[in-house]
């Protein structure tokens, strides 16, 4: 079975979105306690505050041979080597270290593909490995297969590529997770796993499928058999789960038995059922409202909206909830309709779309 990582996507938040920091150093020290080492950080994440938690909650209170570290370059930003490289250097600084043990470039797709070509992305991915800045390289994806394939055909120096992978992805026509693991192994790459438990959608089931799950393993969360399901994909090195508390510290750490054939065809099933009860397929990466003019908080309205469609019945307590985050920020019907939401939804979802659907719901 392979290895758990540590993500800093999810981190424990006070109100102000500042870093819980009384909450988050016991779970760093946990994690390492339980034999953990791998932990994951991007230049954009929490609004650029993730890489500086590594730093108060890791690298400052931990000996650097006690873990490995891995971070990403957000090339999209950039419009020239020289930019990409100065963010490196940022990167470093942020986190106090000298180097990764895993750099990577962020979210590829067809867009990215091409600025990253065209800055020398991978040029400095293969300068930085060279000077022993970057013990490995590759990059983070979400495309199609046949993109996938195109990219380390024409890149054989890459290491390592990070996929979204999980039982509800796995044959999704959208994701592709299946095949975009096929072609990673025919290239023999090392796989990491983003998303194991689907940014916590794996977690809370449709009470049909809960069911199914809790027949044959009583004592296991939902969220375990996710883990479980990636945990046993033989050319995956690193599972990345972003934990927000020290309970999922715990839960994710504890030995890991592989799925049986039947239990893969029960996952399956349980799949269809949470495909056909799921009004939105959002994961919760919150990389869409990082471009909102209108600081619309897309996500939150999104897992409120999955509420609703699941239990109309309980709408005189999810309306509430609704109305307390439209006057914090901004209602769905605020939506400009630019769909900047769109182009940077790793998930391909029409998140305008829905904003028009939350919208209709909730603003009458």
């Amino acid at each position: 079975m392979n290895e758990i990582g540590f993500g800093f996507l999810r981190l424990p938040q006070n109100e102000d979105k500042t870093i819980d920091y009384e909450r988050l150093n016991p779970m760093v020290d946990r994690f390492l306690e339980l034999g953990g080492r791998y932990f994951d950080t991007a230049y954009t994440y929490l609004d650029e505050l993730s890489e500086e938690a590594i730093r108060k909650s890791l690298t400052e209170r931990h000996e650097r041979s006690s873990f490995v570290l891995s971070d990403k370059l957000p090339g999209f930003k950039f419009t020239s080597y020289e930019e990409c490289r100065a963010c490196f250097e940022r990167q470093l600084q942020r986190c106090g270290v000298d180097y990764f043990d895993i750099y990577l470039l962020h979210g590829l797709n067809e867009e990215n593909y091409q600025i990253a070509r065209e800055n020398g992305q991978f040029r400095l991915l293969r300068e930085l490995k060279a000077e022993g800045k970057a013990g490995r390289i590759g990059f983070s994806y979400h495309d199609t297969p046949q993109l996938l394939d195109k990219i380390l055909t024409e890149h054989p120096e890459v290491d390592v590529v990070l996929l979204q992978i999980n039982y509800l992805d796995w044959n999704s026509k959208a994701i592709r997770a299946a095949e975009c693991y096929d072609v990673a192994v025919k290239h023999a790459k090392q796989i990491m796993v983003m998303e194991p438990v689907k940014g916590g959608t794996l977690a809370k089931l449709p009470e049909k499928a809960e069911n199914i799950l809790r027949e044959l393993r009583p004592d296991d969360s939902m969220a375990r058999w996710a883990v479980r399901f990636a945990a046993g994909l033989e050319q995956v090195e690193v599972m990345l789960s972003g934990m927000g508390a020290i309970e999922q510290i715990e839960e994710n750490m504890r030995p890991l038995e592989p799925l049986t054939e039947g239990e893969r065809e029960t996952l399956e099933r349980c799949a269809r059922i949470i495909r056909k009860d799921t009004a939105v397929a959002c994961t919760g990466c919150s990389y869409c409202v990082g471009g909102c003019p209108r600081d619309i908080p897309i996500p939150e309205y999104f897992a409120l909206y999955n509420e609703y469609r699941r239990n109309r019945n309980e709408d005189w307590k999810i309306q509430p909830a609704y109305d307390a985050l439209a006057k914090k920020y901004k209602k769905a019907s605020e939506c400009i309709g630019c769909r900047t939401c769109d182009d940077l939804c790793p998930q391909r979802l029409s998140a305008a779309q829905y904003i028009a659907e939350v919208a209709a719901t909730f603003d009458k």
